[in-house]
């Protein structure tokens, strides 16, 4: 069985998660902070991220490689359409969701969740960056009505975990949420994942977790 290493706060974790709540596949949970990942945790993930899986073949890390190793170790149901083309739309829209709009966003989760600072140098820089992102994101996006089209796909585990953070954090530090701004009209659709039994699981142990002293 796997095991799946991280915290539920985690949005990467969360959407590694998400697919294999959706793929019905076996797998526990083990608590790991990225602050506190050990020496075996290093040796999963070398640069101490979560989430890591380990299987009886070895451990993994990365959420992407988790996912589409999921892909081929529960085929069904599919996250990706059988169609290689459609497939690769899938997962440039997956890889457009972490690298261009949440990674570039997450420079602001100090300030925005944490109590720290982020300069307003800083901010003005990440906020032309994401207003760029975010036109290419809105027109890669389909809500269709899911991410990539007419089915559940990696794109929506990305999405449903990603796109509520930029969007809050975006809100706290310009008093904007800039994809809403930018045209990308995502709540709809969250409202909609988040009647799926999987997501209303990850929802739970994020809510649980976040509840914790």
């Amino acid at each position: 069985m796997l095991t799946l290493y991280g915290f539920p706060v985690s949005n990467y974790y969360n959407k590694v998660k998400l697919a294999l709540l959706e793929k019905n596949a076996p797998f526990s949970e083990q608590f790991v902070h990225p602050k506190s990942v050990d020496a075996a945790g290093m040796a999963a993930s070398p640069l101490g991220k979560i989430p890591f899986i380990s299987t009886l073949q070895g451990t993994l890390c990365e959420s992407q490689a988790i996912v589409d190793y999921l892909e081929l170790a529960y085929p069904q149901p599919p996250l990706l359409p059988a169609d290689p083309f459609a497939a690769a739309k899938v997962r440039e829209l997956t890889t457009y969701i972490d690298l261009h709009v949440e990674l570039v966003a997450r420079e602001l989760y100090a300030q925005a969740f944490f109590g720290g600072t982020v300069s307003e140098a800083a901010q003005a820089r990440v906020r032309r960056q994401l207003e760029k992102n975010i036109a290419g994101l809105k027109s890669l996006i389909k809500f269709a009505p899911y991410a990539a089209g007419d089915t559940f796909t990696q794109a929506d585990c990305a999405a449903f975990a990603s796109l509520p953070l930029v969007g809050m954090a975006t809100k706290a530090i310009y008093a904007e949420d800039l994809l809403l701004s930018g045209g990308v009209d995502y709540k709809p659709y969250i409202k909609m994942i988040s009647e799926r039994p999987s997501a209303q699981k990850v929802l739970a142990d994020r809510k649980a977790a976040t509840a914790k002293p």
